[in-house]
């Protein structure tokens, strides 16, 4: 709770000053206005079928890439020879940025939630691959002595081995990636597709409603804090004390 002093101190004197100075802006708005327009989005609804776009677009971008990436992350933790044969391409493909693809996603799927999916499946793909392959290099090598003494197949030694050692840094990778498919989902929403909060936010900048244009923009700040706090306390439950070893702030 202390966390939250400083922000309602702000506001506090925020709104202190729009009540004796007046705001006749197209860019600002008095916290109060703000609060109010956030209330009209969800009593009217505009602001939750907006969010019920974009939560849909990044979540089937993270479960469609996401499961995708930890797949291939478990291959190149497991075969070395592999991993330095793709290093290259990795490392080429990786450094582009996802709204880069927006022009190659258009051509292909033009605009809606094709496109947009696919542009956060990208985005996803990356920090679970690279947590994911650095999880599974990182299991203890007494473990993969111990499935090649028992004879294990590889479906047996990702089952029984792999899967239970690194589950808990698997878990961040998702978190880490979950936190990018919002960011995307959104950017891409403001860029290009007319769709979810990101289109809102930018509709409500472009017809001078600067009160709405906030309430959009603090609301995507609610969604990503409480995405992250729920898979936090699912960390926590599921893992217990190893889900602080592997925790991402």
């Amino acid at each position: 709770m202390r966390g939250l002093a400083l922000p309602l101190a702000v506001i506090l004197a925020a709104e202190l000053l729009a009540r004796a100075y007046g705001i006749d802006s197209d860019s600002i708005a008095a916290p109060s206005a703000i609060l109010q327009a956030g209330f009209d989005g969800l009593l009217d609804g505009p602001l939750l079928l907006a969010t019920a776009q974009t939560l849909r677009a990044a979540l089937a971008g993270l479960a469609f890439r996401g499961g995708g990436g930890l797949m291939a992350a478990i291959l190149l933790g497991l075969f070395p020879r592999l991993a330095r044969l793709m290093r290259f391409s990795i490392e080429t493909i990786r450094p582009i940025p996802s709204v880069a693809i927006i022009p190659v996603a258009m051509l292909v799927y033009g605009f809606g939630y094709r496109m947009e999916i696919s542009i956060v499946a990208f985005a996803c793909f990356w920090p679970v691959l690279i947590v994911g392959q650095s999880a599974v290099t990182g299991i203890d090598p007494r473990l993969a002595e111990v499935g090649r003494a028992l004879r294990l197949s590889l479906w047996g030694q990702v089952t029984k081995i792999v899967l239970p050692a690194a589950l808990p840094r698997f878990f961040v990778a998702f978190r880490l990636a979950a936190g990018a498919a919002l960011i995307v989902a959104v950017t891409v929403e403001i860029a290009t597709n007319p769709l979810g909060l990101g289109y809102g936010l930018m509709l409500a900048q472009q017809t001078l409603h600067p009160d709405v244009m906030w309430a959009f923009l603090i609301w995507v700040g609610i969604i990503g804090w409480s995405l992250n706090a729920l898979l936090s306390f699912l960390q926590r439950r599921l893992f217990g004390p190893a889900a602080l070893v592997s925790s991402v702030p």
